[in-house]
């Protein structure tokens, strides 16, 4: 079959219409994949930023410990188990490098450390003495930024783990190579409330 030259030229116009479209569709995903990108990268930012706070917080705990630990020694040497779980938890925590390790290690500190505060309502000397008090103050006030820098950290992770999840953002997150962020939720045995007897 001989084609004429209209059919030729039709046909060639269509070839050429196809290629356009498919140059057009390639430049669409590969515009909506960077944005993907950027987006990602963005938000996994903020969630090291997020994280690098809480660590400042954590740093400055640490700092206050030992110095928590010695005071409370000079009144109550004989609590040495206590004193020990303390020590032994900051070391632990000082030497977690990734946020999994770091928020296991800092419920285990934040429940150590609530035991030592608890025994040091047992000797009335130690409460009125006026470094304790000072550290004690000090241990709150990092407490409390360490909770504000911990909710900042959640909801950037919240957000970053949300954005992965997202249509079309989970085709193209895990070839990428992103991945979900741990939250840095409270220890189980501080969510109880402590039980007060009279």
């Amino acid at each position: 079959m001989i084609l004429g030259m209209g059919s030729v030229t039709a046909l060639g116009g269509l070839v050429v219409l196809l290629l356009v479209g498919l140059v057009a569709l390639v430049i669409v995903v590969g515009l909506i994949v960077l944005t993907i990108y950027n987006s990602l990268v963005a938000l996994r930012q903020t969630v090291k930023n997020a994280w690098a706070q809480i660590d400042v917080q954590l740093k400055r705990r640490h700092d206050l410990i030992p110095n928590l630990v010695n005071t409370v020694k000079g009144y109550a040497a004989h609590e040495k188990e206590t004193l020990e779980r303390v020590i032994a938890a900051r070391a632990t925590a000082t030497q977690a490098k990734l946020p999994q390790d770091a928020i296991k290690a800092e419920g285990e500190l934040s429940s150590a450390l609530a035991r030592l505060l608890a025994v040091a309502e047992a000797y009335p000397d130690l409460k009125a003495n006026q470094n304790f008090l000072a550290l004690q103050e000090e241990l709150v006030s990092t407490e409390n930024k360490i909770s504000f820098a911990r909710q900042f950290y959640n909801d950037s992770v919240t957000r970053y783990n949300t954005k992965i999840e997202v249509f079309p953002n989970i085709l193209f997150a895990g070839m990428l190579g992103f991945k979900h962020e741990v939250l840095f939720e409270t220890a189980s045995d501080e969510k109880e409330a402590p039980k007060v007897q009279f």
